[in-house]
């Protein structure tokens, strides 16, 4: 059994950690590397995407989908995420709401929507186990 005073120091932590792969993410999504970006998402088929098209499972489907939407550098254009809540719901399992912004040329216009992600700490490695992103 966890106890709230070590629940809330780990949590911290944690958190910095989320903010800190939520920053290598944009970092990758910013350089064109998808495959970068994707690597702070579960490697499974139960991972679950939810978005204007419904929901789709599976790392590699999501990874796909990305593909297809932004087939270049200028269609994925600069990415910022901004972190509205950070919660850490238990040892195994943070909660994070926010709002993802695309910076494009004038031609393609910018995009903007919200997320919320619940990373699990799955073999002690936090990962993103369900984004849904609107």
């Amino acid at each position: 059994m966890v106890s709230c005073s070590n629940l809330k120091n780990s949590s911290n932590k944690n958190i910095v950690l989320i903010r800190t792969y939520m920053q290598e993410q944009e970092n990758c999504w910013n350089k064109g590397d998808l495959e970068g970006f994707m690597q702070h998402y579960w490697e499974s088929d139960s991972l679950m995407f939810i978005g204007k098209s419904g929901v789709n499972y599976s790392w590699d489907a999501t990874l796909n989908n990305y593909k297809k939407t932004y087939t270049n550098q200028e269609e994925m254009g600069i990415l910022t995420f901004k972190n509205l809540t950070i919660q850490q719901l238990s040892n195994k399992y943070i909660y994070v709401v926010g709002k993802w912004h695309l910076k494009r040329s004038e031609e393609l216009k910018n995009l903007e929507g919200y997320y919320s992600l619940i990373w699990k700490k799955i073999n002690h490695k936090w990962v993103i186990i369900s984004d849904h992103s609107s």
